[in-house]
């Protein structure tokens, strides 16, 4: 398997840790986002992935697979240990909706794409752009905290999906300088992932494209 990868891409760390939780090897294949006006704008990469983004997942049989969310729970199918979704119907949803709380409400507002809008056609400082990243992500963090259930996980005592998406929003609200003081639930189930190797080796800093 191929990763096509950024290191501080939220949604590229969600899948490194579902790779890393279910030992599977796989090559990374870097596509950074900011140099080069953009490695992911590029002809070639565009073959790859039409929508220019990352994660991809390129299969051995040369198929490739886009969008973190729809790459972890193909993972799941077919590598399903250990399970990354609970076996009631019921708790599934539960945790489906705290990973889409994160990957469709806080995520797209955030992502480079949006930041670079608005500090580009519209004309915003940085400083407005940071802004702007702190409250949608202080506006998702206000129910994620209440929907969290007793861990040390997400979701009680495994590891979830919903882990795989807190958690790299976590590292970048701290990049954003969001308090996190006023979740203290979140903070506790980032601090209990930390101590998981799948968890500490997807961190950014430890990938080879880190700057």
């Amino acid at each position: 398997m191929k990763l096509y990868t950024y290191f501080r891409s939220s949604a590229a760390y969600r899948v490194r840790i579902a790779l890393n939780l279910k030992g599977i090897s796989y090559e990374a294949v870097p596509i950074h986002l900011t140099r080069d006006g953009g490695r992911h704008k590029t002809d070639e990469y565009r073959r790859i992935n039409p929508q220019m983004r990352v994660p991809s997942l390129a299969l051995s049989n040369g198929d490739v697979l886009t969008q973190s969310l729809a790459i972890i729970e193909y993972l799941d199918e077919v590598y399903p240990d250990p399970p990354l979704l609970p076996v009631d119907a019921v708790e599934r949803a539960h945790v489906r909706a705290i990973a889409q709380l994160v990957a469709c409400d806080i995520h797209p507002l955030n992502n480079l794409v949006s930041l670079n809008y608005l500090k580009g056609p519209l004309r915003h400082d940085q400083a407005t752009a940071d802004e702007w990243y702190r409250h949608w992500v202080v506006a998702g963090f206000e129910p994620l905290e209440a929907m969290l259930r007793p861990g040390p996980y997400a979701y009680g005592s495994h590891v979830t999906l919903a882990d795989l998406c807190v958690v790299p929003q976590v590292f970048n609200a701290r990049r954003f300088k969001v308090p996190l003081e006023r979740f203290p639930k979140i903070a506790a189930v980032d601090a209990a992932c930390a101590l998981l190797p799948a968890f500490d080796q997807a961190r950014p800093e430890r990938q080879p494209d880190a700057e």
